[in-house]
């Protein structure tokens, strides 16, 4: 991506995510998660990348919509950077159809020139004291 900042290819990274998700691309996902991926969920669940496209790929998990909002890029140095924020998503899981709220942060390193995500976190606001 030359001639974008950074922060701009970031950017693109995490709105190409959100975009993978709903659509359930793996391919795509494959490239944005590191191959370390590891998520952690509101719970402190760990699942791995493959745990991650599994799920996807089998239906256990499908989103419907996701709304970003309020994300913040840190870069750390010229290869890792934070990322944070909150979503809105509309998920469907084991046939029932509901809101999830999350706010997360994520870890995002430059490998080869690339930008991928390589760890999230994941809580629910109303759960935050």
């Amino acid at each position: 991506m030359p001639g974008q900042s950074d922060e701009q290819q970031i950017l693109k990274l995490f709105e190409e995510g959100d975009r993978a998700l709903i659509a359930t691309d793996l391919a795509a996902l494959s490239r944005i998660f590191a191959d370390d991926y590891i998520q952690y969920d509101e719970t402190g669940k760990a699942s791995t990348k493959q745990d991650v496209l599994n799920n996807l790929e089998s239906g256990a998990i499908r989103y419907i919509s996701m709304v970003s909002t309020g994300r913040k890029i840190h870069l750390l140095s010229r290869d890792a950077a934070i990322v944070h924020g909150s979503e809105e998503d509309d998920v469907e899981q084991a046939g029932q159809r509901f809101p999830v709220r999350y706010i997360y942060m994520d870890a995002v390193v430059k490998r080869k020139g690339k930008w991928q995500i390589v760890a999230s976190q994941l809580a629910k606001p109303d759960e935050i004291q």
